[in-house]
Order: C-alpha cells, then sequence, then structure tokens
C-alpha cells in the first residue's frame, strides 16, 4: 500500500538522521566517532537489503525489534508490563523458558542479515542475562540498546561496554529521583545515576527511557530537567507511553491532545538540543498510518522466541527458532492484525493494540 511505502521511506530517513546526529555527537571522541561512521555506512547497506527483498519477495522487513531476552529482574517496579504479561518473574518462578545465548546470536544474525538495523533488548532485566548480552554483542552490523534499571552496571559492564560499542545502555528513570524510586524502590535512582556517572566518566554513549504519563510529561520534557541529564552525559532520550496495566491507572495514559502536545514539545526540544536525539514510542501512530507492531515497522520477540505482535500484545501463533524471522512476518496471526486494518483502529492513547487485545486474541 502506497502509505506503507511512505512509512518504509520515513523511517529510512528516521534511521539516517538519528545515526548522522549520534555521529555528529561523538565526533570528539575518535572511538565513538568511528564507530558511528562504520554504522552509518552499514545502515544504507542494510536500507538497500530491506528495499531488495521487498522487491524480489514482496516481504516488508522492519528496521528494527524489540526482543524480551531476560525472565528474571531485581526489582519489583509498579506496573510492570512484563510482570503483568508474565515475561518477568522472580528468579525460579518463570513461567516461560528462555533461549541460550546461542540462539539468541542465530536470530540476530538472521535480522542482521535482513537488513534490520537495531533490537532493542529488554526483559525482565536484561543485564541478568550477560551471557546473551555477549552473544548480540559478535552481531557486529546491528545496535542493541540495552533497556536496564541501571543497578547492575559496574566495572565488569562498563568494560564489556567499552569493548562493544554496539551495546547500548538505556537506563530507565521516571523522571524525578522521588519519581523514580516511588515506582521502583528506595535508592534506585542514586543508583542508576551512579552508572550514568560511570558510563559519563568512559566517554561511552548511553540514554535513558522515561515512562510518560498524563501526569508527568510536562515535567520530564521541561528544559530544566533536560539540563539535569546533559549534565548527566545522556545522549539519547527515550519517552515510553504508559500502557495501563493495572486496573485503576487508566487516566495516566495519553489521549489524542497528550499525543498531540508531547509531539510538539518534542520538536521544541529537538531544536533546541543539538547533542541529544529525542524519541518517543509509540508516538504519533495517526501520522504512520496507524499501529507500527506485528511486523509493520517492528515486532517483539518473547524470551522463549515466541514472535508476538508488540510486548503490550503478548499473542503468538510462531517461533522465530522454528520459523526463522522471515517466517514470523508471514505468520497467520501477523497477517491477520495486517489484513483486517487492526492497524487503522483509532489511536486514543497509549498502545492501540493494548486496547484491542480481545479481538487479536480472537484471531489466534
Amino acid at each position: 500500500m502506497e502509505t506503507d511505502v511512505n512509512l518504509q521511506a520515513y523511517m529510512a530517513e528516521s534511521i539516517r538522521n538519528i545515526m548522522a546526529k549520534a555521529y555528529r555527537n561523538v565526533l570528539s571522541n575518535p572511538r565513538e566517532a568511528q564507530f558511528a561512521y562504520r554504522m552509518q555506512r552499514l545502515f544504507r547497506k542494510s536500507e538497500r537489503r530491506r528495499a531488495q527483498i521487498k522487491k524480489t519477495e514482496g516481504l516488508d522487513v522492519p528496521p528494527f525489534l524489540i526482543s524480551s531476552i531476560a525472565t528474571t529482574c531485581n526489582l519489583h517496579c509498579k506496573g510492570c508490563y512484563a510482570r503483568a504479561n508474565g515475561i518477568a518473574r522472580d528468579d525460579g518462578d518463570s513461567q516461560r523458558p528462555t533461549l541460550s545465548g546461542e540462539q539468541w546470536r542465530t536470530i540476530f544474525q538472521e535480522a542482521a542479515g535482513l537488513g534490520i538495523n537495531f533490537s532493542l533488548l529488554a526483559g525482565g532485566e536484561p543485564m541478568t542475562r550477560r551471557d546473551i548480552l555477549e552473544q548480540a554483542a559478535t552481531v557486529k552490523e546491528m545496535i542493541f540498546p540495552i533497556f536496564t534499571n541501571g543497578t547492575l552496571i559496574g566495572p565488569s559492564y562498563i568494560e564489556f561496554l567499552r569493548h562493544n560499542l554496539n551495546m547500548v545502555p538505556v537506563i530507565s528513570i521516571e523522571g524525578t529521583a522521588s519519581g523514580t524510586d516511588e515506582r521502583r524502590g528506595q535508592g534506585v535512582f542514586q543508583r542508576a545515576r551512579l552508572s550514568m556517572e560511570m558510563l559519563h566518566k568512559e566517554q561511552l554513549f548511553f540514554g535513558t527511557s522515561i515512562t510518560v504519563t498524563t501526569e508527568n510529561y510536562r515535567a520530564v520534557t521541561d528544559r530544566s530537567y533536560i539540563d539535569t541529564l546533559r549534565g548527566y552525559g545522556c545522549k539519547i532520550v527515550f519517552y515510553i507511553e504508559y500502557v495501563p496495566t493495572e486496573a485503576g491507572t487508566e487516566h495516566l495514559a495519553f489521549a489524542d491532545n497528550h499525543v498531540s502536545e508531547m509531539e510538539q514539545r518534542l520538536e521544541t526540544l529537538r531544536k533546541a538540543y543539538e547533542d541529544i536525539i529525542f524519541l518517543s514510542f509509540p508516538g504519533d501512530e495517526k501520522a504512520l498510518g496507524g499501529c507500527l507492531a506485528s511486523g509493520r515497522g517492528f515486532f517483539h520477540i518473547g524470551p522463549d522466541g515466541s514472535a508476538e505482535p508488540c510486548p503490550f500484545s503478548p499473542f503468538s501463533d510462531s517461533n522465530v527458532v522454528q520459523t526463522g524471522i522471515r517466517g514470523a512476518l508471514q505468520s497467520p496471526l501477523f497477517r491477520k492484525i495486517r489484513d483486517a486494518r487492526a492497524l487503522g483502529w483509532e489511536h486514543t492513547g497509549g498502545c492501540t493494540l493494548f486496547e484491542h487485545r480481545e479481538e487479536i486474541e480472537k484471531m489466534i
């Protein structure tokens, strides 16, 4: 469809702009600059590879994945979608098996061969699975943002990150120290800040991830707050719209007016801060022709290899270990979601597929 053609061009252009800005931001660091320049060249090849697959096979390959590699976490954050969806449990109490590091490496190697540029690593807490991170790091054609609570970063991990620049820590906080500790636990913000200081001292590229709600989005997009993040050394800021996994928290999810205001605030920040990359998820889906899940722009791989539309829609009829990524992109469930124009369901805030989870469950 024409909309999807425009979407692919838009996403490719966005990736080019992100990498160009990342390169400019690390020019003073020869090691990081050399890495960013190399990745720019590789990503241009990846873009051509995705276009070639579309032309010869009629298959739309998304530029990024979200991969939940861990089923355990050392924190118990309020409103955690991973615990609500059964991905993350306490040690020894997980409902889902986890793939080995070698299996994940095979998945990421296939992804790189298809022209996929990024895989966001989530969990649970991904840094509890050092074995998987070490295997992912060997796939040098991809960048792996590691969405972490930051409490496990120490000298050993700093050394690992120094030698594997394609592994980019993204430390999750809830804005202020009080907001972070209230949701994540007492002292978590201070520990996350210390991790940022270690990363900054080593001149490593890293970012932060902030869950935005109707109550905090203005505070965490205020310039005084961004100045604080800049002082910590953050080079990229992810804003993740809150999805109400707990009853009684629906009022915290964005409505259309919040999405519109958030985008305006982001545009203002992007103009004001040339040295920081600002990204939002899911962002304004309407402008992109609807939800990007189910392989249209990305899809989610569960810890056992299950191919799911997105992290907030944990339904699956295929597993990438058996089908590969190609097979998962053509799974009946993904096709039904796209063909039924679930992607065009009206965006009322948060995750569209989460809002329509009952219809999706019936599709399986």
